[in-house]
């Protein structure tokens, strides 16, 4: 059984609002302890393609996501894009790990250039100069250059870069399947346990 984790999850701008929704509701599902940032454009997106609105208060927020994974009061913590005072604003008090799960290729280069004008940026700055998990989940296509050389600046500090590239050797037959697939990586690549797909040489 997995020891609980202490995971920052934010949500950009990008394509892909299902794979960072799955995720969210893997991890609380796990009992591991959530921060959830999530960017203007995130919110913009998660109506655009779920049809889902993110509050724009943290409180707000906690208590839709509660009720909707039935998660305990505590487990899930959701800060504003500005709150200095949040615990992964600070190398003192890291998370375990961090998803940026999707992620937008401004946010990937802020990331790259060390910007941390933003919260999320910020948390993700944290994570690479205390050498703690980061994971960055880009979903677009196709890659410039500038693109490229960010993500290769960025695997060379550390982080995993993971795009949103569902296999298809566990034979899919929804959508959901395709989504399982990337979420699954990501909690491999977290030391996260879970049954979401067969793996590579197992019975299916």
């Amino acid at each position: 059984m997995n020891s609980s984790k202490r995971i920052t999850v934010a949500y950009t701008g990008a394509s892909g609002m299902l794979y960072g929704l799955r995720l969210l509701e893997i991890l609380l599902a796990s009992g591991h302890q959530v921060y959830l940032l999530y960017s203007q454009a995130a919110q913009i997106v998660a109506h655009q393609e779920l049809e889902l609105v993110l509050p724009s208060r943290p409180k707000d927020a906690e208590q839709m996501f509660n009720q909707r994974f039935n998660a305990p009061e505590g487990q899930l913590r959701v800060f504003g894009r500005d709150d200095w005072f949040a615990p992964v604003a600070s190398g003192s008090n890291p998370a375990d790990g961090m998803v940026v799960c999707p992620c937008t290729m401004g946010t990937l280069a802020a990331i790259a250039a060390g910007l941390s004008q933003k919260l999320i940026e910020r948390s993700a700055d944290v994570m690479l100069k205390e050498n703690r998990k980061l994971i960055l989940v880009p979903r677009e296509m196709p890659f410039s250059a500038i693109h490229l050389e960010n993500m290769l600046k960025l695997a060379r500090s550390g982080a995993v870069i993971l795009p949103a590239n569902p296999g298809f050797y566990h034979n899919p037959r929804q959508v959901q399947d395709l989504v399982d697939f990337v979420v699954a990586r990501i909690l491999d690549h977290l030391n996260i346990a879970h049954s979401l797909i067969p793996r590579w040489g197992t019975e299916h």
